[in-house]
């Protein structure tokens, strides 16, 4: 792409905010509503937040590790940025549609990029019931909470579950408890990518629970319903680098 228009996003970071001048200067800032490509500067939560932005757009996103753990960020260099994106490999993923209720009866929309999880409010474990393509698969699960994870959000809070990790091209999503209290031995589920899951809480008065699309967080909820949503989301990963690489090697890791 020959005459590449970039807008560079920045995470709070100190690294990153550092950066930010550095790349506007080599490589001017173009509005992002006019930009080829969003180039993300900072940690994951860096390429989750300028992801957020390209729900209705789509436009692809290169991010840049300027943060902590950075796995869905590239190197950073600062040099020849228009050639590794030209030559960057793109990993396309969609996100999880959440449509929550809550005690008032009122209804919340989010779209989570990682995970839509089920979490208990207070001391006292969460009851729910699980319901799968319109079929009860459980009718009630004792726990600390339940979530929907994408595969690219497998390795995040679902893998420190114990949630398998899913390649990107899997078509599944992973159903996977926190602190399962009953039934003791469940450990999840994989679920085809195209699955409608409802989850009921049982007495969400005297045990509340708050429902979350990655940090989009709703409290006091009746019921969850997940499903994939429609929109593709493009981001770019260096070649030998990219995002399904990675979940590979974090599977022979320790």
């Amino acid at each position: 792409m020959t005459g590449m228009k970039l807008h560079f996003f920045a995470s709070k970071r100190p690294e990153a905010q550092e950066a930010l001048p550095k790349f506007i200067q080599m490589y001017g800032q173009c509005d992002e509503e006019d930009a080829d490509v969003i180039v993300a500067l900072g940690g994951d939560g860096a390429m989750l937040d300028s992801l957020r932005r390209q729900f209705d757009v789509g436009k692809p996103v290169y991010g840049m590790n300027r943060g902590t753990v950075g796995f869905l960020m590239n190197e950073y260099q600062e040099k020849n940025l228009p050639d590794r994106i030209n030559a960057a490999e793109r990993a396309v993923i969609s996100p999880l549609r959440m449509t929550a209720k809550d005690v008032h009866e009122n209804e919340h929309h989010a779209l989570a990029i990682n995970e839509v999880s089920i979490f208990r409010q207070t001391a006292q474990t969460a009851r729910l019931k699980i319901t799968v393509d319109g079929r009860v698969r459980m009718e009630e699960l004792a726990c600390d909470g339940v979530m929907v994870a994408t595969p690219a959000g497998s390795t995040a809070y679902n893998l420190s579950a114990h949630g398998p990790i899913l390649p990107i091209g899997a078509g599944l999503l992973a159903l996977t408890p926190v602190s399962a209290f009953r039934p003791r031995r469940w450990k999840g589920a994989l679920l085809r990518r195209d699955a409608s899951v409802q989850i009921e809480v049982v007495a969400p008065m005297l045990r509340p629970v708050a429902a979350a699309a990655d940090n989009q967080e709703v409290r006091d909820i009746v019921s969850v319903h997940v499903q994939e949503d429609r929109r593709r989301l493009t981001m770019l990963f260096d070649p030998g680098h990219a995002l399904d690489e990675r979940i590979l090697r974090e599977q022979f890791g320790f």
